[in-house]
């Protein structure tokens, strides 16, 4: 288990608030499906350790089912509010996002988020959907119970469609993003519009190169560049999201890896091997989530 005392960076959004670089997320592997089946004590303890090693950005929702245990976590912990960065998502309730923030906050015990994300943007059957979505999100902002918003898993059409009637921009898109599905790249038209609205990017599945999508082109360069560094593979799949200020969102249950995913705070690779890491990345598809809703050559 790595010993660091490392501090995590901070990204600045367009509204001045700072997220931290790396996030603890509670979904994924601590997903619960039954809303019902009370506090899971495994998962509570866990980001409880996930604090205590200074992930001090958890990331939430609410189809998780998890907010009662951040909330309880959170509490146990006795780290001050204004320490952490408390993300949580709305989807299951998106039609009323005032009741929605209102019950999460009360499962989170907090009397505020620091970011609160649409989850996706597949409930919309219109523009004027996502349009109204975001005027609800940008009152739950004006009331407090918010610092930032923002959305999670927009693709540019509706990025456009919310950003016509909108008076306050998205801080952050969320979106699934490592090597393999990296939305056409840094100069492609997604993360460029991102760029061009001061739109920051958050990372879920940053791992996934290193994890459920191996083998694969980028298995070389990994390995070269974590012995290079004396890291994991995880390490360098996280440091080169956060090398493009992209915030990155990962979990585990156990102590010893999340201590070791903090090395990646630890050194800076080069722009020509974040580079060659995208170019290895091209050769190969892999979406994790929402496969659904996208043809399987689909890499927007």
């Amino acid at each position: 288990m790595a010993n660091l005392d490392v501090e995590v960076p901070s990204l600045k959004l367009n509204d001045g608030t700072s997220i931290p670089m790396i996030g603890y997320g509670t979904g994924t592997a601590w997903y619960k499906s039954n809303a019902d089946g009370g506090i899971d004590r495994n998962l509570v303890e866990g980001i409880k350790t996930a604090i205590k090693l200074g992930y001090y950005h958890l990331d939430g929702a609410e189809v998780y089912n998890t907010e009662p245990e951040l909330g309880v976590a959170i509490k146990e912990s006795k780290v001050p509010r204004e320490k952490l960065f408390v993300t949580t998502k709305v989807i299951t309730n998106i039609k009323d996002i005032p009741n929605a923030i209102d019950t999460s906050l009360k499962k989170l015990q907090l009397d505020y988020v620091d970011l609160y994300l649409i989850h996706s943007p597949f409930f919309a059957s219109s523009d004027a959907d996502l349009q109204s979505a975001w005027a609800a999100m940008e009152k739950v902002k004006a009331s407090g119970k918010a610092k930032s918003i923002g959305v999670s898993n927009y693709l540019v059409p509706n990025l456009v469609a919310t950003m016509k009637t909108a008076t306050v921009t998205p801080s952050i898109n969320q979106i699934e993003y490592h090597p393999y599905l990296q939305h056409g790249g840094p100069e492609g038209p997604f993360l460029n519009y991102m760029k061009e609205h001061n739109i920051a990017s958050s990372a879920y599945g940053p791992l996934t190169a290193v994890t459920k999508a191996k083998p694969g082109p980028c298995d070389e360069i990994y390995a070269s560049l974590a012995k290079k560094y004396y890291v994991s593979e995880g390490e360098i799949a996280l440091r080169w999201c956060i090398d493009q200020d992209v915030v990155a969102i990962t979990t585990s249950g156990k102590e010893e890896r999340l201590s070791d995913y903090l090395r990646a705070l630890s050194f800076k690779m080069t722009p020509k091997e974040i580079q060659d890491i995208a170019k290895e990345g091209e050769k190969k598809h892999f979406r994790g989530f929402w496969k659904a809703k996208f043809e399987k050559d689909d890499r927007s």
